[in-house]
């Protein structure tokens, strides 16, 4: 009762301060931040939203993105939605001017900076590519749960332990992978602005076992050939198909020949066409990841691990959720994910050194003492939006750490030492359940472990000897008093900052 009095009060907290019910147009979560579409953002009070304890920061992007943290977000966005739906016939309370905060010039310049992505993300292929991520986002809490309990299984199979209860445990895990295909199809169609049912059953089509007896450009098809590619692809064409029935169809036959005609279209391209391209491609880029950790080990580790923080900045990033779910799907796990964490690695490693570097800089400390243990746990956000992107150096020095952890994990993959994710999403300290590999789990454990503390030591050693200029330690590293005589306050910067806490965010 008193976790449930807490996250109520938590939402309670949020509510006024995003312009009250009547201000929220739409409301989701993600792993880690309740989303919300809202008709005035000028309603807002930031400084007011950081400051309640269970914010870690704010994100605007096309929907205003407040970070909770994983676990609590998911308790919270319902209360929420409770409290919004209860106060929807009241008027919207207006929000008061925001309140001053200590390292508001740094909280600006994070804000520009956000500004700025966002606007450069606006283009075509980059909405596309959050389309993609609309997909696949969705079914990552599905991913962590059977992945952790392919783990567990996993373990309890080479340990010889509860032979009994081992293959029920593989069924569970293995559940969700088997129909996967079915689930991308769904949210593909309901993406793309077609019916879900009518993608889910076209993507069905993928992994019928009956499949098997059909030939397609000389070869037997087999069942999940294409995989999640596949599914993608037929669901695209199943929106389209539908659409164009809805067009043409008289009303009175719509609700009989439009889904015949969308099946059986959709379908037949698929068997014939789809699922044996989508094949290949998947193959290719199973492939390819091999070969790419195979041969160019330390090296592909070092520019993955070393540019993953820029294609996030880039919206870039979402490109690689089919890729991982393809190589899931194909091998088990994903050899690219426990590299491309050895970012967030270089981030905290980034954060301490800062946390050292500017000593008398009270504001900015606090700030780091709050977002480290979720950077711990894979949550950079805080510390990137609030800390080493906007400060500049350190940024860069941060993707250095990144760099030498993935390269680290990348020569052991050429080593022949595979080290894979189960799922998607967690990353930092919150991967160790989901980790999986071909030498065994304590080895692939000990690998990822070296990484991350190869990430920490290279992002601390970057910034704290190469991340501050002197012109930057004099502007940074004064306490409040220090700076208030020569402060000149606007509270414009204030109000549009999207950093957490302190001056953070994310």
């Amino acid at each position: 009762m008193a976790t449930e009095d807490k996250n109520r009060a938590t939402a309670a907290a949020i509510l006024p301060l995003v312009g009250g019910a009547a201000n929220v147009s739409s409301i989701a979560h993600c792993m880690t931040r309740l989303r919300l579409g809202l008709h005035d953002r000028s309603l807002v009070q930031d400084d007011a939203l950081k400051a309640v304890p269970a914010v870690m920061g704010v994100v605007e992007d096309d929907t205003y993105q407040i970070v909770l943290g994983p676990g609590t977000v998911a308790r919270v966005t319902p209360e929420f939605e409770k409290l919004v739906k209860e106060g929807k016939a009241e008027a919207p309370a207006p929000a008061g001017a925001a309140s001053s905060q200590t390292a508001e010039e740094l909280a600006a310049q994070g804000a520009e900076m956000k500004a700025a992505r966002k606007a450069k993300n606006a283009t075509p292929f980059k909405l596309f590519l959050r389309r993609i991520a609309n997909i696949f986002v969705p079914l990552i809490p599905a991913l962590i749960g059977c992945g952790i309990i392919a783990g567990l299984n996993g373990l309890l199979v080479n340990l010889g332990w509860l032979t009994s209860v081992t293959p029920a445990l593989a069924a569970m895990a293995s559940g969700f992978m088997a129909l996967i295909a079915v689930f991308v199809g769904y949210n593909t169609a309901k993406e793309f602005g077609g019916t879900p049912i009518l993608g889910g059953a076209v993507a069905a089509i993928i992994v019928f076992p009956g499949v098997a007896n059909i030939e397609a450009f000389g070869q037997k098809l087999s069942p999940g050939q294409g995989g999640v590619l596949g599914a993608l692809g037929a669901a695209v064409l199943a929106v389209y198909v539908e659409k164009w029935c809805r067009r043409w169809v008289p009303e009175a036959l719509d609700v009989l020949v439009t889904p015949t005609l969308t099946v059986l279209i959709s379908g037949l391209v698929t068997i014939f066409g789809l699922m044996y391209v989508a094949g290949e491609v998947s193959t290719a880029i199973g492939d390819f990841a091999d070969w790419l950790l195979s041969n160019g080990g330390a090296g592909a580790g070092l520019i993955l691990g070393g540019f993953f923080l820029p294609l996030v900045m880039l919206g870039l990033h979402q490109a690689l959720i089919p890729i991982h779910t393809t190589l899931i799907e194909q091998q088990g796990y994903t050899v690219l994910l426990p590299i491309l964490a050895m970012a967030g690695a270089g981030q905290v490693g980034a954060a301490i050194a800062t946390y050292f570097r500017l000593p008398r800089n009270e504001s900015i400390r606090k700030t780091i003492k709050s977002a480290l243990p979720a950077g711990f746990l894979g949550v950079g956000e805080p510390l990137i939006y609030g800390v080493s992107l906007p400060l500049g150096r350190p940024f860069i020095t941060a993707c250095v750490g990144g760099a030498f952890g993935g390269a680290f994990v990348g020569f052991f993959n050429q080593l022949g030492d595979a080290v894979g994710s189960t799922a998607i999403g967690p990353s930092g300290w919150a991967l160790f359940p989901l980790l999986d590999g071909n030498h065994g789990l304590g080895a692939t454990v000990a690998i990822y472990a070296g990484g991350l503390v190869v990430g920490y030591l290279a992002g601390f050693l970057a910034t704290y000897f190469f991340g501050f200029s002197k012109e930057l330690l004099a502007e940074f590293n004064v306490s409040q008093e220090e700076a208030a005589p020569t402060a000149t306050p606007d509270p414009a910067p204030a109000a549009a900052t999207t950093t957490a806490k302190a001056p953070a965010s994310v």
